[in-house]
């Protein structure tokens, strides 16, 4: 009977390691055999997706933020620390955009992984705010959302090769380099056409306000007024106050501003909220600012979410 028992207690428990196994495969991307490849681990879906386009078949690359979660606040299991620990290369954003990964990153480049802060080596400008009442509490310090600028995102396609080829062992560096070279061609395809698809907005109503600061390299780079946000701050993780939406209301009123623009991923109350200062005469437009969204869902890809973002801000502006 014993013996009975102890062979059910070590099948149950091969079962749950076999479980555990598959899950984290999952999760992952470990696989069956996947020891043996290279890997490198991205923090954010957004430079996932990127990174996935220069590295191709040559490496395992595993995103570890989920699709429609908010850089600023998701975290790690244990499974996916120990990932960061095991890659031949991190690649993450920096300037502070993962609040709660940061400190794994960190802990994975003291033990010897290879790390490259895409966000930092892309010419990073600073917060800034030009509606009344004084600048916003970050005004001065480097803005993380360097995706928003597709030129940025060049640079940084190009860099994050050079680190794949440096530090990555077991990649065929022609590969990598062709795969860059065509994802390049795509970014120039794509900044061309946003240039032309904003040229259609007039010059007076080329202003952004949206949910939190996310927007001030596409307003660098295309022409762009930000007039400011409704939480003042370049993290969602932060709260306005009654003199704030104040503050921009004003600001809105005096710029002749209606049009408020909120990430897709997050709850438009906020937002609402300002709807209702400005006595409702307030259209709130959903745009996809921090987050890739599933496959087939409207952003699956940087370009697909830098597109969509396009026609609707050129929407939303022109009234079209």
């Amino acid at each position: 009977m014993s013996v009975r028992v102890g062979a059910a207690r070590v099948r149950a428990l091969l079962l749950t390691l076999v479980t555990f196994c598959v899950v984290a495969g999952t999760a992952t991307g470990c696989a069956s055999g996947g020891d043996d490849r290279p890997r490198v681990v991205v923090t954010t879906n957004i430079l996932g997706d990127i990174t996935r386009e220069i590295v191709g078949d040559e490496a395992d690359v595993t995103v570890l933020m989920r699709p429609n979660a908010d850089p600023h606040s998701f975290g790690l299991s244990a499974v996916q620390a120990a990932e960061l620990e095991n890659a031949d290369l991190v690649v993450y954003n920096g300037l502070g955009l993962e609040e709660n990964v940061l400190r794994h990153v960190e802990a994975a480049r003291a033990s010897g992984v290879a790390g490259f802060a895409a966000g930092e080596a892309a010419d990073p400008l600073p917060f800034h705010a030009e509606r009344e009442g004084g600048p916003d509490e970050e005004a001065g310090e480097p803005d993380p959302h360097f995706w928003t600028d597709p030129g940025r995102v060049r640079k940084a396609a190009g860099l994050i090769a050079d680190q794949v080829v440096e530090h990555v062992e077991g990649v065929d560096e022609k590969t990598v380099r062709d795969n860059a070279a065509r994802y390049d061609g795509q970014l120039a395809g794509l900044t061309a056409w946003m240039e032309k698809s904003f040229a259609a907005i007039p010059e007076d109503r080329r202003a952004l306000v949206t949910n939190h600061h996310v927007f001030g390299y596409l307003a660098d780079r295309f022409g762009f007024r930000v007039i400011g946000a409704v939480i003042p701050s370049g993290t969602t993780l932060a709260s306005p106050s009654a003199s704030d939406l104040r503050s921009l209301t004003r600001a809105m009123e005096e710029a002749g501003v209606r049009t408020v623009f909120a990430d897709s991923s997050q709850p438009t109350r906020l937002a609402e909220v300002l709807r209702q200062e400005m006595g409702g005469d307030v259209d709130v437009v959903a745009l996809y600012s921090e987050s890739l969204t599933e496959k087939g869902k409207g952003a699956g890809t940087y370009l697909e979410m830098m597109r969509a973002n396009t026609t609707a801000m050129t929407e939303g502006l022109t009234g079209a």
